[in-house]
């Protein structure tokens, strides 16, 4: 039996961690290091788990680092409610399911647009109407608006887990010695689906080439008559939209609180900032990368250093390349603190 700890406001990564590490391989507490042995097949289906857990946690991560790429590019800040994004979409979703018992499907697109709105809302009502502002002071706004969000999470639904049931079958399926589940195969696709629209959005639209502009050098663009304010709220809207879609699909899977969203946050700013702010291509395979090796450095290491994985890289990524992996150091200083 895997013990989950309930109490999100003093251990929410250990919440993380105990639920979405409950394959039969972990179970075993793997402390071996491979180093210099044969890559036998327990080895290899061991590398495999870890492969499949870490791409399920990172396509999360890369889709909160898309969330975090939208609103730099249209603003400049770093919006740290979009992790309160995610844990709205992953309770709603539970709420309609199991509550009121509606069509995974219908569900779906209800709580998409429930955090959608409440991500025009946040702009509306919080960074639009701020007189002559600065950095610093929005970014001081999002976090006000994190804690409220997180607040309104937890009175309306308490701090127990909650637990909501799986898109398809929830039986593992094996490969190669290794088991996945159904919802992983889910939450790759919609990761897979999000990318190809996002392409589409900001290449082939008027609306997506009109953010794009903005995000280049929003002076000029208000001067070629496209509406820079427009663009922030829409900016926002997408952003909480993706967010909303991360806590909806990882949901069945880790039994999501109110108080996930720190975490969830900062291992998605984690991936934006290693694959470049503002590159949210470079963004989704850092995401992935750091899934990865949080996965590995959890069996092979130590499964209390996991959460710590995502710290340790955005802190050498800052020292060595501030820029990230993907990102471009002249378009870093076009941005102003």
């Amino acid at each position: 039996m895997i013990w989950i700890q309930h109490d999100p406001v003093i251990d929410s990564g250990h919440i993380l961690l105990k639920s979405l590490f409950f394959y039969p391989v972990l179970k075993k507490q793997i402390r071996k290091n491979i180093t210099g042995r044969a890559m036998t097949e327990s080895t290899i289906s061991d590398i495999l788990q870890f492969m499949f857990m870490g791409i399920q946690r990172g396509c999360i991560y890369a889709l909160a680092a898309i969330g975090f790429n939208m609103i730099y590019n249209a603003t400049g800040i770093i919006n740290f409610a979009q992790g309160e994004f995610v844990v709205i979409g992953g309770l709603m979703m539970v709420t309609l399911t199991m509550t009121w018992n509606l069509p995974i499907p219908l569900a779906f697109l209800l709580t998409t647009a429930f955090v959608t709105l409440i991500g025009i809302a946040m702009e509306r009502f919080t960074i639009n109407p701020v007189k002559h502002p600065t950095v610093l002071r929005l970014i001081i706004i999002t976090i006000a608006v994190s804690i409220i969000i997180k607040g309104a999470a937890m009175c309306f639904w308490g701090k127990n887990s909650h637990f909501m049931r799986h898109f398809s079958s929830a039986e593992t399926l094996d490969f190669y010695g290794a088991t996945i589940l159904p919802q992983t195969i889910w939450i790759i696709g919609i990761l897979l689906f999000i990318v190809a629209g996002y392409i589409f959005f900001f290449n082939y639209t008027m609306t997506g080439k009109c953010m794009r502009a903005c995000a280049i050098n929003r002076d000029a663009a208000r001067l070629a008559g496209i509406n820079d304010r427009k663009m922030v709220m829409l900016s926002f809207a997408l952003s909480a939209g993706i967010g909303a879609i991360a806590g909806i699909i990882i949901t069945p899977i880790i039994q999501m609180d109110y108080a996930r969203g720190a975490l969830l946050g900062i291992k998605g700013f984690g991936a934006a900032v290693l694959g470049g702010l503002g590159n949210s291509m470079g963004a989704i395979i850092a995401g992935v990368l750091i899934g990865v090796l949080e996965a590995l450095a959890a069996g092979y290491i130590s499964s209390h250093y996991m959460d710590a994985i995502a710290l340790i890289i955005l802190l050498l990524v800052l020292f060595v390349r501030p820029s990230g992996l993907f990102g471009s150091s002249e378009a870093m200083r076009l941005k102003e603190f």
